[in-house]
C-alpha cells in the first residue's frame, strides 16, 4: 500500500471520536487511514465520492461509510455543510458486537435516503445529536458522542435484513442469547489473557462448551474472519497500545501481546499494518 496516501490525524492517539465540518474545498485526494469515517452528505446538485474503486453519486442526507484501511476520496462534493465522523479502530475492536457489525457491513459504503428512508432519517438524527454535543462545552462530550456512535452502529445493525441480500445472506443467521453470551465470555477472556498458555480454537471452544466446528462456524459468521485471524488482530491492537510506551522493547511488546517470537510478531504485524512494528512506532507514535 502506498504510504504517501496515508492520512495521519492525531485524534486517534488521544480520543476515540472526532467530528469536523466546514471545508471549503470540494474535493479530496484518494487516501486511507487506520480509523473509520462516516460522512453525512451535504446539500448541492453534485456530491460524488469514491470508496475503493467504486464511484457514488449521492444527494443530501445520504451517508458514506469508509471503514478502517479503505481507500476513499471526494471527487466533487459539498464539504462545507457535510458532517464527517471519525472513529478509532481500537474503539470498534473494544466490543465484540461492534466488530461483528463492522465486518457484516464491510462491503457497504453508502446508505441512501431514497433506498432506505427510515434508516437514513434515524442515522441523521443521531448524527446531529453528536454534532450538538461535540461542538459544545460539555465536559463529557467524548463519552456522550461515543455512546451515540454505538447507537448509530446498533441502528444500522437493526436494519441488517434490508442489506443482507446484497451483502452476505449467511451473516443474518441468528444464535440464541446463551450462545452469544458464551462467545462474549470467550472473547473477553482472550482479550484479558493474551499471554495464556493455550488460546487455541479447540481450547476456546471447550471453554464455551460447544464443539470446535460449531465454534469455528459461529466465529466466522459473527466477526467476518476466522479465529486465528481475529486472534492476531486482537494481539496487534494490544501491541500498538504497548508500542506507545517508549520504555518497552519490541521483544517485550511481542511477548506481552501473546506472540511467541519476534519473527512471528514482525510477520503478522507487517501483514496487518503494512510495515514493521519499529517503523510503525517511529512513524505514528514517535520513536
Amino acid at each position: 500500500m502506498d504510504f504517501s496516501q496515508y492520512e495521519i490525524y492525531g485524534f486517534e492517539n488521544v480520543s476515540a471520536f472526532n467530528m469536523s465540518t466546514g471545508y471549503k474545498e470540494r474535493n479530496y485526494k484518494m487516501h486511507w487511514h487506520s480509523y473509520g469515517e462516516i460522512i453525512l452528505v451535504g446539500p448541492g446538485k453534485t456530491n460524488i465520492y469514491m470508496v475503493n474503486q467504486k464511484r457514488y453519486d449521492l444527494v443530501e442526507g445520504d451517508f458514506v461509510l469508509a471503514w478502517p484501511m479503505e481507500m476513499h476520496g471526494i471527487i466533487d462534493a459539498d464539504r462545507e455543510e457535510s458532517l464527517v465522523i471519525q472513529f478509532g479502530n481500537s474503539f470498534m475492536n473494544s466490543l465484540f458486537d461492534l466488530q461483528r457489525i463492522m465486518h457484516f457491513y464491510k462491503n457497504l459504503h453508502v446508505v441512501c435516503k431514497n433506498s432506505h428512508p427510515e434508516l437514513a432519517a434515524e442515522l441523521k438524527e443521531l448524527t446531529f445529536e453528536m454534532k450538538d454535543i461535540f461542538f459544545s462545552n460539555d465536559n463529557n462530550k467524548e463519552l456522550k458522542c461515543c455512546m451515540l456512535l454505538m447507537r448509530f452502529m446498533l441502528t444500522l445493525d437493526e436494519h441488517r435484513k434490508e442489506f443482507a441480500p446484497e451483502l452476505d445472506p449467511k451473516a443474518i443467521n441468528g444464535y440464541t442469547d446463551d450462545v452469544m453470551r458464551r462467545m462474549m465470555m470467550v472473547t473477553d477472556y482472550i482479550k484479558n489473557n493474551l499471554t495464556a498458555d493455550d488460546l487455541s480454537q479447540g481450547a476456546m471452544a471447550e471453554m464455551a462448551g460447544i464443539s470446535k466446528d460449531y465454534f469455528s462456524r459461529i466465529f466466522k459468521n459473527l466477526t467476518g474472519m476466522n479465529y486465528s485471524k481475529w486472534l492476531n488482530t486482537v494481539r496487534i491492537e494490544k501491541a500498538i497500545e504497548l508500542l506507545s510506551q517508549k520504555n518497552m522493547t519490541l521483544t517485550e511488546v511481542a511477548m506481552m501481546s501473546g506472540f511467541q517470537s519476534i519473527p512471528s510478531f514482525n510477520r503478522v504485524f507487517r501483514e496487518d499494518k503494512g510495515m514493521a512494528p519499529g517503523e510503525y512506532r517511529n512513524l505514528f507514535i514517535g520513536g
